[in-house]
């Protein structure tokens, strides 16, 4: 029936359809998603599609990284440094289950990510054969979608799927599992991209109803608050978000993944929100009359004790994801619908309200921050030098327009409160999963999606040990990524629990650690030391200026502790300042 239905369109188009294999199929789809940089780790069960790179994917970049982890993690850094899909190439087995860890945080953190796993022969299934895993089931609860193929003639409509699920809607991670007798079968060369799928609607209407009634909500408020979550970022809502907030005079927060979304430096900008965010934003959360949450999920991080949580408020929740409303914090207004459309429409309809008692409020408590806590933290007396100081150092030499990745602890937090990030899409982080080891593999796929900017890692001594060996990715490759490590010699964010919460008993946090300047110099790469703040400055400036890579260990204070700070069980009113 397929050989009659190829002669038929063969007789009609008048031109004979060219038959290649599935491992190229592979190659010319990617080309026809317009697919420049691959990151992947070649084993037994993909090297068809490897040796079809050597011809037919001339025009595609692989780079070869040290782990699959990796290899997820560089190809989230790249699609979301690039507002794209991230493409990852890797083998059956440990290959595969190499990226379950990058699928569970593209997952939760919406990013776009098209994974191609080899998989052994189709014969072989269920029969425990050599590196043979079922990814499929093992990775059902942390992908969007995922599939697996086993002939070649499945392998272009596939990837079509992979690409269109991937990046539509909700972002999320894809994985097409691919036996090694498809990647070597025959097939068609007649690439069609997907644009529709039955029962899939990816991008909601707005509804004009209820933006009418969420504008005259935020329009009558005395106390309002817009919470900005990534989805601002990821339906590229900023400016409509900046345009809303000034319209209307709205106080803006910004939640962990949504930094860089509203200029730190604007008036109306009230800061970080969550367990380590800023004071303004997560008293003014329990204060508020009218809450405006756009593209964000509610997680505990934001919301503290959810029993006390924003009790007052009036909230209005945006989102392109339906599946939130409701799942933690139910909204009055509850818009199914993407973000920039939803923000636009607001800007059309809100009026403007002196509000003058509500953001001299907003003053006052960035105030109490600044003294209780900044103030020290910027300007310490004496001792070592603190994280605050190295942060706000890089943002002074790079006018808070580097992009800026980091790994999970404190350093995160610190970056994240003291960064002024200025120019949008700025800033990288591991959010809802907190995957140590993220930062420095995702640093390589930022930095290569956008050569033209200073990408900066920023991370601890214990997060860089998890993917170190990427280093020698950096190096093969000649990525002019930067590299600074917060050095403590602690696992400092459960040392801090440890010593708030456990009585000082400190259990297995101590790091013995490498000499990182030596390590780093093996792999080819400059690097620095630094200890005394009077020396900062210059070897900050010596890692921005070098035109290659560089990494710079700052040795900081070993029992540093990140305030403010929502203790577990408190609400976001109980936030402490020491």
């Amino acid at each position: 029936m397929k050989t009659l239905y190829k002669e038929q369109r063969e007789i009609k188009t008048g031109k004979k359809i060219k038959q290649i294999s599935g491992a190229e199929a592979v190659v010319k789809s990617l080309l026809a998603e317009g697919v420049e940089l691959i990151f992947g780790y070649p084993g037994g069960a993909i090297m068809p599609v490897y040796d079809a790179l050597l011809s037919g994917g001339s025009k595609l970049r692989h780079v070869l990284v040290r782990h699959e982890q990796g290899a997820i993690h560089a190809a989230q850094g790249y699609a979301r440094a690039k507002r794209g899909t991230g493409v990852c190439l890797v083998t059956s087995g440990p290959g595969a289950t190499n990226l379950v860890t990058g699928l569970a945080d593209a997952k939760i953190d919406s990013t776009a990510v098209v994974c191609i796993t080899g998989q052994v022969n189709s014969a072989l299934l269920g029969s425990d054969a050599f590196q043979e895993t079922d990814i499929i089931g093992l990775t059902l609860p942390v992908t969007k979608w995922s599939i697996q193929v086993t002939q070649a003639a499945e392998i272009m409509p596939a990837i079509a799927k992979a690409f269109y699920i991937a990046g539509s809607g909700r972002p999320g991670p894809v994985l097409i599992d691919i036996t090694k007798d498809a990647q070597s079968g025959m097939c068609e060369d007649a690439y069609q991209p997907c644009r529709t799928i039955k029962n899939y609607y990816p991008k909601p209407s707005v509804d004009q109803k209820q933006l009418r009634s969420a504008a005259e909500l935020l329009s009558a408020a005395e106390r309002p608050l817009v919470l900005a979550g990534q989805g601002v970022h990821l339906s590229g809502a900023q400016r409509e978000l900046l345009s809303l907030a000034e319209k209307g005079n709205l106080p803006v927060a910004s939640t962990l993944l949504g930094l860089s979304c509203f200029p730190a430096d604007h008036a109306l900008y009230a800061g970080f929100l969550g367990m380590h965010g800023n004071y303004a934003p997560n008293l003014m959360t329990n204060a508020c009359d009218v809450l405006l949450a756009v593209g964000m999920r509610f997680d505990d991080r934001v919301t503290g004790e959810l029993s006390r949580y924003a009790k007052q408020a009036r909230i209005i929740h945006i989102d392109i994801d339906a599946s939130e409303f409701g799942k933690n914090v139910k909204p009055e207004i509850a818009m199914h619908a993407d973000a920039r459309e939803a923000l636009a429409g607001l800007a059309q309809f809100v009026k403007r309200k002196p509000r003058t008692d509500w953001l001299n409020k907003m003053k006052e408590l960035k105030k109490t921050e600044y003294e209780a806590v900044t103030e020290k933290e910027f300007f310490p007396a004496a001792g070592p030098v603190r994280m605050a100081e190295a942060i706000r150092m890089l943002d002074q030499l790079t006018a808070g327009k580097a992009l800026l990745l980091t790994d999970v602890g404190q350093h995160q937090m610190s970056a994240s409160r003291y960064y002024r990030f200025t120019q949008t899409d700025s800033y990288i982080t591991s959010g809802g999963l907190g995957t140590m080891g993220f930062a420095l593999p995702a640093a390589v796929g930022a930095q290569l999606a956008c050569a033209d900017r200073p990408v900066v890692a920023v991370t601890g001594d214990g997060g860089v040990q998890m993917n170190i060996q990427e280093l020698a990715t950096i190096f093969q490759e000649n990525i002019p990524v930067k590299i600074m490590i917060l050095n403590n010699n602690y696992l400092g964010m459960v040392r801090q629990w440890q010593e708030l919460f456990f009585e000082k008993r400190y259990s297995s946090v101590e790091m013995v650690n490498p000499d990182f300047v030596k390590l780093a110099q093996a792999y080819g790469i400059t690097a620095l030391a630094v200890r005394d703040r009077d020396k900062l400055r210059k070897a900050m400036h010596t890692m921005l200026e070098s035109p290659g890579p560089f990494l710079l260990e700052v040795v900081v204070e070993k029992e540093e502790n990140i305030f403010p700070m929502i203790p577990p069980g408190c609400s976001v009113s109980e936030v402490r300042l020491s």
